[in-house]
């Protein structure tokens, strides 16, 4: 193969390499510079706030929970439960 035919393939498979990594999805790392790449998914703020509201939700029902095993346990050992934990 000469080397004509070799270096001319190579540059194209390199400007096509280039060209995909222009257009392919960047996932959700931060942002790519411009004019390419947008804002993230998990980077825009409605994103954001369900993920706080989601957070919260879970540590609610997290302190509920622990709230209703010591009060379990104090039930069965017959001593007075502890008192609640306030949220932080």
């Amino acid at each position: 193969m000469s080397d004509r035919v070799f270096f001319s393939g190579l540059a194209l498979a390199a400007a096509a390499l280039i060209a995909l990594a222009m257009v392919w999805p960047q996932g959700l790392g931060a942002r790519s510079p411009g004019p390419f790449g947008s804002v993230p998914v998990q980077q825009r703020p409605e994103v954001q706030a369900a993920m706080r509201r989601e957070a919260e939700a879970n540590n609610a029902r997290l302190q509920k929970a622990r709230e209703a095993v010591a009060a379990a346990r104090a039930a069965t050992e017959g001593a007075a439960p502890p008192p609640a934990e306030s949220p932080e």
